[in-house]
């Protein structure tokens, strides 16, 4: 091996080992922006568009990294790795806070179809939506909404209590037309996120060309809040597993 094309390849090895993401304020709205993490995969042949559950936000981005704890957040290396550019929904410049109300509001949507639209421009693959949590109740309405716009529907941790604004089972489901996943953990115990409510989402999905429920039970040392995001309701120590499965379906979706 000549000297030049060792260090070609050292050179190369460490721009990938570096590979960091960037910051986005996308104008979303008349004098609104909404920030967007945004990295890209080489060779991507799709976009996965992730909206965190609780309040939203993935975090400051240090060092091309986003450092916020939600399952999504987190796994954003995991995605990369799985080869799907990675945007990730972040607030809006005229709110904090992102509640269950705020997620199915004509603003939100609004903010959502600009974001598509700049991810497009950016890399030219077809869009996935992936939320978490309370993020369900954005990518369900994304979907219902702008089932043109998208490839398919990932739902993960799903919100089903009917207490919830926008809580997925109570959305106009029928009207989702996409490829749509719903994953969960089964131990998950956050009571708006009870297992047990996630099958009436599938029946909802009466359109859907394909649909498929996958139950999960991997992972370790569950803390903290059973709502939040180091806890099974987070995919806490399976966050690979988790997004090899979504990575997996979004390649071959199957019933």
């Amino acid at each position: 091996m000549t000297r030049h094309l060792l260090a070609t390849l050292i050179a190369l090895c460490a721009c990938a080992a570096h590979a960091e993401g960037s910051l986005l304020s996308v104008p979303t709205r008349d004098g609104v922006t909404t920030a967007v993490f945004w990295e890209t995969a080489p060779n991507a042949r799709a976009t996965v568009l992730l909206f965190p559950g609780g309040g939203g936000g993935f975090g400051r981005v240090e060092d091309g990294k986003p450092t916020g704890q939600n399952f999504l957040v987190r796994s954003e290396g995991d995605f990369i790795a799985q080869g799907f550019n990675v945007a990730i929904f972040g607030r809006p410049s005229d709110s904090q806070d992102l509640d269950y109300a705020d997620r199915i509001a004509e603003p939100h949507l609004a903010d959502i179809a600009k974001v598509m639209a700049v991810v497009r421009e950016k890399a030219d693959v077809p869009i996935w939506l992936v939320g978490t949590s309370r993020g369900t109740v954005s990518a369900t309405a994304a979907a219902i909404r702008m089932p043109d716009q998208i490839a398919g529907l990932v739902l993960s941790s799903s919100v089903v209590s009917a207490k919830k604004p926008g809580a997925v089972p109570t959305q106009d489901l029928a009207a989702i037309t996409v490829p749509t996943l719903v994953l969960h953990h089964s131990k998950d115990a956050c009571p708006v996120c009870d297992p047990q409510g996630v099958p009436a989402i599938l029946r909802g999905l009466k359109n859907a060309p394909v649909k498929k429920l996958q139950m999960v039970s991997g992972g370790d040392n569950p803390s903290g809040n059973v709502c939040e995001a180091l806890h099974w309701h987070g995919y806490i120590g399976m966050e690979r597993e988790a997004v090899g499965v979504i990575a997996a379906w979004i390649r071959t979706p199957a019933d």
